[in-house]
């Protein structure tokens, strides 16, 4: 893994969010879904951590935001993990993967991964935390990637194409949308392994 990504370890990440703004709308749900590579170069989907998250205090609720994804902040039935509790809990088997496979960081894997990254960011240091695992801008979006790939930059739409199943009642829960990035984003780097892509020609021989 280390060599195929420059020595970073794609993670991937859904966040649901009381808003767009990262510095003042609520955290809500955060989703991600860890990689693996078997000894073929191939990679697929593995350990998957989610939490609910409880809204920080003073965040902004947009009430449009609430409406598209259906979420009740405050529900018992959530289970909501304070953000404190729910950053350590996502952080922690992050760095213990980027240590496994001997990366220097994760590198977040989204679709409109910077939406998700700035989430991340924002709770992070929000809540104090020193060690976050990834890296402060780079990323790898699926929206681009599946637009070069397959034509097409809606998440439904793109695994629709990749032949990948999607069910729009289940959209906007970060578990879920986590889960069909992470297949659409194995999809493409495991296509272009097969179409001869990686590893590339070596100098002289393209």
């Amino acid at each position: 893994m280390q060599q195929r990504f420059r020595g970073f370890l794609p993670v991937v990440v859904d966040v649901e969010t009381g808003g767009f703004n990262a510095a003042t709308d609520a955290l809500l749900e955060i989703a991600t879904v860890l990689l693996e590579m078997d000894d073929e170069g191939w990679i697929y989907p593995g350990e998957r951590i989610q939490y609910n998250v409880q809204p920080f205090e003073g965040a902004n609720l947009e009430k449009a935001a609430l409406q598209f994804t259906g979420i009740e902040p405050g529900n018992p039935l959530r289970d909501e993990r304070p953000e404190l509790e729910a950053m350590r809990g996502t952080f922690q088997p992050i760095r213990q993967a980027v240590r496994r496979n001997q990366c220097k960081r994760a590198v977040l894997v989204g679709h409109n991964a910077t939406f998700d990254l700035g989430f991340v960011k924002a709770a992070s240091e929000r809540q104090n935390i020193k060690r976050n695992p990834f890296h402060p801008f780079s990323t790898f979006d699926t929206s681009a990637l599946s637009g070069l790939a397959l034509g097409h930059t809606v998440l439904a739409e793109a695994c629709r194409l990749a032949d990948i199943e999607f069910d729009n009642k289940e959209a906007h829960s970060a578990l879920y949308d986590a889960n069909k990035t992470a297949e659409l984003f194995c999809l493409i780097v495991n296509r272009w392994k097969a179409l001869g892509g990686w590893p590339p020609p070596s100098p002289g021989e393209a």
